[in-house]
C-alpha cells in the first residue's frame, strides 16, 4: 500500500524521497524520478512531512527512534504521518519522543486496502496536533476521499481499532450468511442480488460475498494482518476491561484460517473456516 500511496504524490507533482528496506521494491517509483534513501534518517533529513507504512509496532519503532531513524533528523517543524495500523500506547510514547526533538507526529492508519491506495479513495483516520494535521491534509486529501481528525494523538489508531472490529465481525456474518443460503441450495449469485441492496448491505458483502462464492482468495487485505489487527483491539480492550465477545470469536476463526494455510489469503478466506464447521463430519 506504501507505494500505491507515494505513486498518487508523485502524480500529484509532488518531490519524493523513499526508503525501503528492500531497495527492489521501490522500483516503480525510482523510475518515475523519485529519489531514494538509504536510512530513514537520510531520508526525513531533507523532508517537510515524513509518511510512514510499515506493519507493525516494532517497526514503527525502528523506523521512528531505531539506528538510523526519523528521530536523527528531527527537528522543529517536522511532521511525521504514520499510516500504520499499531498500539495507541506506542504511538502516544513514539509522539512524546519525537515531540522533545520539535517534531510533530500524526497517527494516521487507512481503510480501503490495495485499491483504495491505488485510487486515493482511503479513508484516514487522524490523532494528533491540529496545527500539524491543517498542514499535513493537502497531502492527505491526494490519498484519501474520508479524513477526519479525530482527536489527539492514539486517537486515529483507536478510531481504526473501532473500524478493524466492525471490518472482521461484518465479515463473519457475510460468511455464516452465505454457508447458511449454500446449505439450503439456494443460488448464490442471487442470493446476493437479493440482499445487498437492503439493510443487509455492506461494503464485506458487495466485496468479498463474491469472492467468497468463486474460491477467489486473492488478497487485497491477509488474514495475517488482520490478525495482527486483531490482536491490538483485544489487547486494548483488555486495558480498559471490555468484552468484545464476537471480536473474540473472529479471532479464533481466523486462528483456523492460519493453520489451515490461509494466512496470506484474502480475509475472504474466512469463509473456508466456516464452511467446515457446517460441513459433515
Amino acid at each position: 500500500m506504501g507505494q500505491a500511496m507515494a505513486m498518487r504524490l508523485v502524480e500529484a507533482n509532488y518531490p519524493l524521497i523513499v526508503h525501503n528496506r528492500t531497495r527492489a521494491k521501490a522500483a516503480r517509483l525510482l523510475a518515475r524520478g523519485v529519489r531514494f534513501a538509504p536510512t530513514p534518517a537520510a531520508a526525513a533529513a531533507e523532508a517537510d512531512v515524513v509518511f510512514i507504512c510499515v506493519t507493525n509496532s516494532p517497526d514503527v519503532k525502528q523506523v521512528c527512534t531505531g539506528p538510523d531513524g526519523i528521530i536523527e533528523s528531527a527537528r522543529p517543524g517536522l511532521i511525521v504521518v504514520d499510516h500504520s495500523t499499531i498500539s495507541p500506547e506506542t504511538t502516544i510514547t513514539l509522539a512524546a519522543e519525537l515531540a522533545a526533538k520539535g517534531t510533530l507526529l500524526l497517527d494516521a492508519p487507512v481503510s480501503g486496502g490495495d485499491i483504495g491506495a491505488r485510487n486515493g479513495t482511503l479513508s484516514i483516520m487522524v490523532g494528533g496536533d491540529p496545527a500539524a494535521f491543517e498542514r499535513a491534509e493537502p497531502l492527505l486529501r491526494q490519498l484519501g476521499q474520508t479524513i477526519t481528525f479525530c482527536g489527539p494523538s492514539g486517537h486515529g489508531q483507536l478510531t481504526k481499532l473501532v473500524n478493524q472490529i466492525l471490518v472482521s465481525v461484518t465479515n463473519m456474518a457475510v460468511c455464516e450468511a452465505l454457508v447458511f443460503a449454500r446449505k439450503h441450495d439456494l443460488n448464490l449469485e442471487k442470493t446476493l442480488a437479493a440482499v445487498s441492496g437492503g439493510a443487509a448491505g455492506s461494503w464485506q458483502l458487495a466485496n468479498l460475498g463474491p469472492k467468497m462464492i468463486t474460491g477467489d482468495f486473492r488478497p487485497g487485505f491477509t488474514v495475517n494482518l488482520q490478525q495482527k489487527d486483531l490482536h491490538l483491539v483485544l489487547e486494548a480492550a483488555e486495558h480498559s476491561n471490555i468484552s468484545l465477545a464476537a471480536t473474540s470469536l473472529v479471532h479464533q476463526l481466523f486462528a483456523a484460517a492460519q493453520a489451515a494455510g490461509h494466512g496470506r489469503d484474502g480475509t475472504q478466506a474466512l469463509f473456508t473456516v466456516v464452511e467446515k464447521l457446517s460441513s459433515p463430519q
